[in-house]
């Protein structure tokens, strides 16, 4: 089951929504609008277990180097 963004044409409301079928109706639980557009979701990984964190995370540059390897900054 999947699991949709939106954000309300009507109201501005951000909302998530499971959608069984493509006919089911979608309404703003704000306004109750079912005018609204679909938002581009991002997700994430787990971490491994093992322990490397901080060494494997993007830097905060938003470069895209590992902390170790940025030679951005």
């Amino acid at each position: 089951m999947p699991i949709y963004e939106y954000i309300c044409d009507d109201c501005q409301e951000h909302y998530e929504s499971i959608v069984m079928s493509s006919h089911q109706r979608v309404e703003c639980p704000k306004c109750a609008s079912t005018r609204h557009t679909l938002q581009l979701s991002v997700f994430r990984a787990g971490k491994s277990g093992n322990g490397a964190g901080a060494e494997t995370s993007p830097s905060s540059s938003g470069c895209g180097c590992t902390p170790r390897t940025c030679g951005c900054n």
